[in-house]
């Protein structure tokens, strides 16, 4: 388990970012009960720990995406990350909304970009990638090459990963699921049972707690 991916685990933990609650589940926007709740935009609140993750993602990017003509946010939160990112790497930015719209020059892209300029995308949370991989489309629509996707967090998920395996887009992950588990595990957070739910959640989440 890479040090820097608990490193920021820890991080999104002590923001409340990421809360673990396996005896009372949280309910998702898709329906599903789940024992863990991911809201990065938590870290946005505190200075030193934004400034940490911010850091953290410029470096993955530098080192995975080194080609990189651009970074492209996906809203809405991973604008404030995607913004912080380019400025940091001194690279174009562009932002990509869910639908165009519906006034003015209704672009779905906001920024300004070129024809064949290599993109990474920016996200906050990876899950089962579909939304993520809609933002990749929308780029390649528009005639950019995406060479690449960052996430602070990732479930990982099996079906995210078939995913982006079969869309042909490698992507990076601050931290992940397991990191998260194992971290929580040391500090106390939770205990040998509730990892075994934990873990259980993750192989079939749709189902869970059914």
């Amino acid at each position: 388990m890479s040090s820097n991916a608990k490193a920021v685990a820890e991080k999104l933990l002590q923001a409340a970012a990421i809360r673990l609650s396996p005896a009372a589940p949280f309910t998702w926007a898709s329906g599903w009960k789940s024992p863990i709740y991911c809201d990065n935009r938590k870290v946005l609140s505190f200075p030193y720990i934004r400034d940490f993750v911010k850091s953290e993602m410029c470096n993955v990017i530098f080192e995975s995406f080194p080609d990189a003509d651009m970074l492209a946010g996906v809203a809405t939160a991973g604008i404030a990350w995607g913004a912080m990112a380019a400025d940091q790497l001194k690279l174009p930015y562009i932002y990509v909304r869910p639908k165009p719209k519906e006034h003015g020059l209704g672009n779905q892209i906001e920024g300004s970009y070129e024809k064949g300029q290599k993109v990474v995308v920016v996200e906050d949370l990876i899950s089962t990638g579909k939304s993520s991989l809609q933002v990749v489309d929308v780029l390649k629509a528009a005639g950019v090459e995406v060479i690449g996707m960052i996430s602070i967090f990732n479930y990982g998920f099996a079906v995210a990963d078939k995913a982006f395996e079969t869309a042909a887009v490698p992507y990076k992950s601050l931290t992940n699921y397991p990191a998260l588990i194992e971290l929580a595990l040391e500090k106390g957070i939770v205990g040998k049972d509730d990892e075994q739910i934990l873990l259980q959640w993750r192989e079939d989440p749709s189902n869970w707690g059914k």
